[in-house]
């Protein structure tokens, strides 16, 4: 056999015991500890939500010496949970709505008619969504005292009804519906309002379903405006009334407060987990058209 025709020596393989570590090793080791950090306190919470008070006073541990729900039963009886769970969703919900509602019409009206001030008021949006929210916080309070609104439902809803992320969401994907399709509409004899229920409102149902769990989620976990508007305890939402009373008496009821945050979550993540396709579907086909 002559040396062209040699068969070519192996690779050199890194003995089982030798000091190689697999790049794949790294980016378990990596992830575990990504998912530890996210769900780690999150299960503390869960955890600490059924032990008795006294394991708060001992040595931090994790799993409850006697696991309890007396930390749940104390918190309906002494809290009025029912009252502020009942005001975060009903302006969750109200918002919810009225950005499913408005937020398409303005994007339709931004992407696909012809008006004059359009591109002002499209600059006004975009100005609005890079201001940060809490510059807009003592002006919105203002404006709410005004009318009489403070310490109402109307004051903690009417300022986000139309939220200008929603505008650009929608109104970008109102750049991908065909206009042929709406001109063809038009001849048919169909008017704007036909036109916008009939046609585009089924067309944006992914993108809909976006808005409307991004908004839930934002407006359940608001913190900041509640907390200002709400200046009695009738008119607490979930996260203004645990704040309220983690700095209060009930400060040191670590398993109280644990029993809250839990209820607080649950809603979110149960929002999340079911509806996180139409999340991914509805960014995905909105594109970064206009």
């Amino acid at each position: 056999m002559t040396a062209a025709s040699a068969p070519a020596p192996a690779l050199a393989r890194p003995a089982p015991g030798g000091g190689r570590t697999s790049p794949n090793l790294w980016i378990y080791v990596l992830l575990v500890g990504g998912l530890v950090l996210m769900v780690g306190p999150f299960l503390w919470m869960l955890l600490g939500s059924i032990k008795p008070q006294a394991d708060f006073l001992r040595a931090p541990t994790l799993m409850p010496s006697t696991p309890t729900t007396d930390n749940y039963q104390r918190l309906f009886d002494q809290l009025d949970f029912p009252r502020f769970f009942f005001n975060s969703s009903v302006i969750a919900l109200a918002v919810t709505v009225g950005n499913l509602v408005f937020c398409p019409m303005l994007g339709y009206a931004l992407a696909k008619l012809r008006w004059r001030g359009k591109r002002l008021i499209m600059g006004l949006v975009l100005a609005t969504l890079m201001v940060p929210a809490g510059i807009t916080l003592i002006p919105n309070f203002i404006l709410m005292s005004s009318f009489g609104l403070v310490n109402s439902y109307p004051g903690l809803i009417l300022p986000f009804l139309a939220g200008p992320f929603g505008v650009f969401l929608m109104r970008q994907f109102m750049f991908g519906v065909p206009n042929e399709l709406l001109e063809a509409a038009r001849m048919d004899g169909a008017n704007e309002y036909r036109v916008f229920w009939a046609i585009v409102v089924p067309i944006a149902a992914p993108v809909l379903a976006t808005l409307g769990i991004l908004t839930f989620l934002g407006n359940w976990n608001s913190f900041l405006y509640p907390l200002v508007m709400a200046q009695s305890p009738q008119m607490y939402t979930l996260p203004v009334a645990l704040a309220t009373f983690a700095t209060g008496q009930y400060q040191a009821d670590h398993g109280m407060l644990m029993a809250g945050s839990v209820i607080l979550v649950v809603p979110v993540l149960i929002v999340f987990i079911v509806f996180q396709r139409w999340i991914t579907e509805g960014i995905a086909t909105t594109g970064l058209k206009g």
